[in-house]
């Protein structure tokens, strides 16, 4: 006579529930700031290389749905024009590594080229950080630098935190890199919202 089967489950069947558990969480998680920062990409691909271009009779032609904003000096055109390189090789970076976070937890995409991916990340944040400190912006935009800046450098802490999972497996580094991420990417959409208002759509 069989004996019946245990009910427990086996360690192997809590762990691959764990896993598939981490795996809904997560994307859920990553596929908002994923999809702005694909808008984001799509502008940044579609526009000019250089500071969006500014139409003198756009103010003539399409009614003002609110007031205008009042006009930049020329040190502040020049360093919105100086931050724009560098804030499309940041977006790209970010948007690059989120969804490697995404196909990773997928299973579409295999570890080291998840690192790899991250890696760069790291190489453009703190390349980033270093032209930044280079630019002298006017002290009107002095808060806004500081602002970026320091959106940045939680780009680079959410990298740091997610490359942990290399050292030690755990797949939980990737949840904990999230907030720094959102919080990074919430601060450079209320920035850019300013600077670069066609590429930010209204909420």
């Amino acid at each position: 006579m069989q004996a019946p089967r245990s009910r427990v489950p086996s360690l192997h069947d809590v762990v691959r529930a764990g896993r598939g558990l981490f795996a809904k969480r997560f994307a859920l998680l990553m596929i908002a700031m994923v999809a702005l920062a694909i808008a984001a990409l799509i502008v940044l691909e579609l526009g000019d290389r250089g500071a969006p271009a500014r139409d003198a009779n756009a103010t003539a032609v399409a009614p003002q749905a609110k007031p205008a904003r009042p006009a930049l000096t020329a040190d502040e055109e020049r360093y919105i024009r100086a931050l724009w390189p560098i804030h499309g090789d940041v977006e790209r970076s970010t948007m690059r590594m989120s969804l490697g976070q995404i196909f990773y937890t997928a299973k579409d995409l295999p570890a080291p080229e998840l690192k790899t991916r991250i890696e760069q990340a790291l190489a453009v944040y703190k390349s980033a950080q270093a032209r930044m400190q280079a630019l002298q912006p006017p002290t009107s935009l002095r808060a806004p630098h500081d602002d970026y800046l320091a959106a940045v450098r939680l780009f680079e802490e959410s990298a740091s935190e997610a490359m942990k999972m290399f050292d030690d497996g755990r797949e939980d580094h990737l949840l904990a890199a999230h907030p720094k991420a959102q919080a990074g990417s919430d601060k450079i959409r209320e920035i850019g919202g300013k600077f670069w208002p066609n590429e930010f759509a209204p909420h």
